[in-house]
């Protein structure tokens, strides 16, 4: 039974590398799972499909981001971005990447569209990246670290969400912790993310990616430019759209009444014709729909993993050999970590999840509660980046493949797992043995 976990986990991954549909792979891995703990077919189809239903919440969010995101770029806003991007930073590709990751960092906390963003502002940028050789696997670690890295390190927004499933985890299972001692927790995790960026940005695709054996320089092209927009009032009502869905957003914690408030202050401040309303939410649906559907669809993948009582079998067997060796136990706890959060592809639902089989296991091996809080988020951030079915790899590809040039697999997978996840380890580790 210990083992259906990870065996389930590597059939995903290995039906991913061989270009298995995503959505595909993990049913079958879902519904081999099941067969593996004694389940039938029929039975293992109806727990997954039921699991689906935890993440609904999360997909309505998606698509309501998404709607919202095609009614903001619907003024015209983020053409003014697109060509301020173009004519500033054309062959300067190391500032473009660090550009691009900060407008990332800024979906997560100031405009919480999160990934929302992403098919809008990459597309019109395509042929420049390919003018410039610029290696799109690293525009996938550039994106990937703005939609990972503010909520492991930031306590605002999708952070604030994160850090305080972290303590609710902890105090639940018995750990006294503040959410300022959590966030100091994630900081030396956090350290780990911003090694990756560096290291893919200026070593693994520092070279300019050749074209038939060539390297020119890119040059501005008046077609490469989108229509030229003066900012005007209707953008000016449109940033206070933006302000009013953080607002909502903030206070409420929920992204659903934040998407929500943006698109009706938009259509009330008349910044976009009511006649178009139906036209934003179609659009906003089809953009991030299959996002939507592969997170339910993991979300199945979880509930089947959960209810079978294979993750709690997983962490028994590997706490019954640990004993009180300090550093084994963070290494095997990251590590397990690692699996479930790249089978499952969100590190918000894995929290709840591993804090109450880590935190008893932490608390008896004699780890601080920083400690423990650096454990339990690092070992549920682990495997977000580099899971076929996460936001943040699922998100870069929908703006990088937009022209079917990237593959989801091998150009964000596998470079954003190799960038993040091992430094996210190794320091996770370091804050487990320091703090």
């Amino acid at each position: 039974m210990e083992w259906v976990v990870i065996s389930a986990v590597l059939l995903m991954t290995v039906l991913c590398l061989l270009k298995v549909n995503v959505i595909l792979a993990i049913i079958i891995s879902a519904i081999s799972a099941g067969l593996m703990t004694g389940l039938g077919f029929v039975d293992s189809v109806k727990l997954m499909v039921s699991g689906m239903g935890d993440s609904a919440n999360t997909a309505l969010s998606y698509v309501l981001l998404g709607a919202f995101a095609v009614a903001i770029s619907y003024t015209g806003i983020t053409k003014i971005l697109v060509n301020f991007i173009i004519r500033v930073l054309t062959g300067k590709k190391t500032m473009m990447l660090f550009a691009l990751a900060g407008i990332a960092c800024l979906s997560q906390n100031l405009v919480p569209v999160h990934i929302a963003f992403i098919p809008i502002l990459i597309p019109p940028l395509l042929k420049l990246f390919d003018q410039m050789r610029m290696d799109r696997r690293a525009v996938a670690v550039a994106l990937t670290f703005g939609l990972k890295a503010p909520y492991i390190m930031i306590p605002a927004g999708f952070g604030l969400l994160f850090q305080d499933l972290i303590l609710k985890g902890l105090e639940s299972n018995g750990a006294e912790i503040t959410l300022h001692e959590v966030t100091l927790s994630m900081l030396i995790p956090g350290l780990g993310m911003i090694a990756g960026l560096l290291i893919g940005v200026l070593v693994t695709y520092r070279k300019d990616k050749k074209q038939n054996g060539e390297v020119k320089e890119a040059k501005i092209q008046k077609e490469d430019l989108v229509e030229e927009v003066t900012f005007n009032k209707k953008h000016l009502l449109t940033l206070v759209a933006i302000v009013l869905a953080l607002i909502v957003q903030i206070i409420t914690g929920n992204l659903i009444l934040g998407a929500l408030t943006g698109i009706i202050a938009l259509f009330v401040l008349v910044v976009i014709p009511y006649r178009e309303l139906d036209s934003v939410m179609t659009q906003g649906i089809a953009m991030m729909g299959t996002i939507s559907f592969v997170i339910l669809v993991a979300a199945g993948f979880a509930k089947t993993l959960q209810e079978t009582g294979a993750v709690d079998k997983l962490v028994e067997a590997s706490a019954s050999v640990l004993g009180d060796n300090k550093p084994l136990i963070a290494f095997v706890l990251l590590l397990l970590g690692l699996v479930i959060t790249i089978g499952i592809g969100t590190s918000f639902g894995t929290i709840p999840i591993i804090a109450a089989l880590f935190v008893p296991i932490c608390l008896t091996a004699g780890f601080s509660p920083l400690a423990t809080a650096a454990l339990v988020g690092t070992a549920g951030a682990l495997g977000d980046a580099g899971s076929p079915a996460s936001d943040s790899t699922l998100g870069p590809t929908s703006g990088l493949n937009a022209d079917g040039k990237h593959n989801h697999i091998w150009d964000t997978c596998v470079p954003t797992f190799i960038h993040y996840n091992i430094p996210l380890f190794i320091f996770g580790w370091i804050a487990a043995m320091v703090l």
